[in-house]
C-alpha cells in the first residue's frame, strides 16, 4: 500500500534512504541503499521518558532521547544525514475529511483544510504543521487525508533529531508510515500499539477509510478490555461499511502478534476465534534481515518509511 503522506517535503522527489522511529520503547533506525536489504539498529529508552501527547512536552529527558537517536542512527547511517522521522500517533491528529469541492492548488486548498481542522483539533492550529492529500475525488465529493501536529511538539521532535546530528527531511505518523509496508490490495485491518495509545486503521486498496487513536488506561490491568473493544468496533465497521470481514489482523507493537494475543487474555481471545481473525505482525522479524537485537513488532514504521 502506498500513502505518500508527509509533513515536510524532502529536498528531492525521493524519500531518504535513512529512517528512524521514536517510540516509548526506544529508537529504531534503518538504512537502505539502492534497493538492497535494509540494515537496522535499536536503542532502548527507559519507560516514561517518551510520553507522546498533544498538550505537553513528549520527552521527560530530551538529552537521553538525543543520545538514543545518535546511537541507533550512527550504527546504520553511514554518511547519510537526511532522514524520514516516524513519530508516535499520539503526537499528531490524523483525520479523514470530506469536502464538496477543494481547489487543485495547494496554496488555495490548505487554508480551507486548516479552517476545517480548527473545529476538529483539540489545540490551536494557526501555527500547527498541517499536511493533506486527496485520496478520492468525484464530481460531488473530495475525500482528504489530513494530519495536524502542534508546532511545539513538532519542534521538540525535530530539535532532538538535529541535536543528534541528523536532518528530519520528512515526518510521518507511525501508523501512516507502517501502512506503506502493507502488501494487501483489498480491505485490511491494522492495529498499532505504542505506549499508552492504540490506533486502528482500516484500508481499502490505497485508500485509508478509518484512522482512530485512543488513549489506553494508565494501568495495564485494563488493556485487554480496550483491545477487545477495539477489535469489536473494527469488525462492526467492516460488516456495516464493507459488508465483509477481514481474516487477518495486522499488528504493530512491542512483543509482536504473540504479545497482542497474550494481553487479550483467554476470554477476549475467544472473540478472535469467533471472528475467524488471525493475528500476525504487519512486518515479520525476518524483514529485518541480518539485523540483530531488534524488538519484535516494532520495525513496521521504518520499513514502511523506506518503502514509501
Amino acid at each position: 500500500m502506498q500513502i505518500p503522506f508527509q509533513f515536510l517535503a524532502p529536498k528531492t522527489n525521493l524519500r531518504p534512504g535513512l529512517a528512524c522511529e521514536i517510540t516509548s520503547e526506544g529508537v529504531i533506525a534503518a538504512h537502505q541503499v539502492d534497493g538492497q536489504e535494509a540494515t537496522m539498529a535499536f536503542t532502548p529508552i527507559a519507560a516514561g521518558i517518551v510520553r507522546p501527547g498533544l498538550a505537553e512536552a513528549n520527552f521527560a529527558d530530551q538529552p537521553l532521547v538525543v543520545a538514543a537517536l545518535r546511537k541507533a542512527l550512527d550504527e546504520v547511517a553511514g554518511r547519510e544525514k537526511q532522514l524520514t522521522l516516524v513519530i508516535p500517533d499520539a503526537a499528531v491528529r490524523v483525520l479523514v475529511m470530506d469536502f464538496d469541492t477543494l481547489p487543485a492548488k495547494v496554496q488555495e486548498a490548505l487554508p480551507i483544510v486548516r479552517f476545517r481542522l480548527k473545529k476538529l483539533a483539540p489545540f490551536e492550529v494557526e501555527d500547527a504543521a498541517v499536511s493533506y492529500q486527496v485520496m478520492r475525488q468525484t464530481s460531488e465529493q473530495t475525500r482528504v487525508l489530513a494530519t495536524v501536529m502542534p508546532a511545539a511538539i513538532r519542534a521538540e521532535y525535530e530539535s532532538a533529531v538535529i541535536a543528534a546530528g541528523y536532518e528530519p527531511g520528512v515526518i510521518l505518523p507511525s501508523t501512516l508510515a507502517a501502512l506503506a509496508a502493507l502488501a494487501a490490495d483489498g480491505a485490511s485491518l491494522v492495529i498499532n500499539h505504542n505506549g499508552h495509545s492504540l490506533t486502528t486503521a482500516i484500508t481499502q486498496g490505497n485508500e485509508l477509510l478509518l484512522h482512530r487513536t485512543l488513549e489506553l488506561p494508565a494501568s495495564d490491568e485494563w488493556h485487554h478490555e480496550e483491545l477487545a473493544r477495539t477489535v469489536s468496533v473494527a469488525m462492526a465497521y467492516f460488516e456495516d461499511t464493507l459488508q465483509t470481514r477481514p481474516n487477518v489482523l495486522n499488528y504493530v507493537g512491542p512483543g509482536g502478534a504473540q504479545e497482542f494475543t497474550r494481553v487479550m487474555g483467554e476470554a477476549p481471545g475467544q472473540m478472535l476465534e469467533e471472528y475467524g481473525l488471525r493475528v500476525r505482525d504487519l512486518v515479520p522479524a525476518l524483514a529485518a534481515g541480518g539485523s540483530t537485537g531488534l524488538p519484535k513488532g516494532l520495525v513496521a514504521g521504518v520499513v514502511g518509511a523506506l518503502a514509501s
